[in-house]
């Protein structure tokens, strides 16, 4: 699976909130089809890294003593964290000054990701137009839905409709600005 991703492919796969769809940070190509299925411009685009442990979060963003004890309290968890990146981005996301960062409570994608050595680019398959919600928690009815789109669609189980609370930690104080599954531990 690993050479897999390397070599472009697109994965659906679970998380402790909603599956994800996603592939390697560093393939400009794979990053790019995303994009285009999700109709967002990748310069512009607020996607979120997938990261197995806290040591690997460092490797891509700016943590400070306060995010990090904030993060080691939370994670694994259903959170997103907000910081400010730093100079080993991926090229296509240089001109961004922030990158989301999660480290899901899956045993799944976090080995994945720790396999191939490096984050694992992470965006929803929940669609907000779509009524029927069973596309986005049941992996047979995903893989139906995206056989299209990504290569390999990885049955978790049952996924939730909750998404991942995310917290912007790129100020002076860190700020829920979506509260979704899980209570942050201050």
């Amino acid at each position: 699976m690993v050479q897999f991703l390397r070599d472009g492919g697109l994965i659906v796969y679970p998380t402790d909130t909603i599956y994800g769809l996603g592939c390697d940070i560093f393939n400009t190509k794979a990053v790019e089809k995303i994009c285009r299925h999700k109709n967002i411009d990748v310069r512009k685009a607020n996607l979120s890294f997938i990261c197995y442990d806290l040591s690997h979060i460092s490797e891509y963003a700016k943590v400070d003593n306060d995010t990090f004890k904030l993060m080691k309290k939370n994670l694994p968890g259903p959170f997103t964290f907000i910081l400010n990146g730093n100079n080993n981005l991926p090229k296509l996301f240089r001109n961004k000054k922030t990158v989301g960062i999660r480290i899901p409570d899956n045993n799944i994608i976090r080995e994945l990701v720790k396999g191939l050595g490096n984050p694992i680019l992470s965006t929803s398959v929940r669609d907000d137009e779509d009524e029927i919600q069973e596309y986005f928690t049941d992996p047979e009815l995903i893989h139906e839905r995206y056989e299209n789109i990504a290569d390999v669609v990885i049955n978790g189980g049952y996924g939730s409709l909750d998404p991942s609370t995310i917290v912007d930690c790129t100020g002076d104080e860190p700020v829920i600005i979506r509260q979704g599954k899980g209570e942050l531990i201050w």
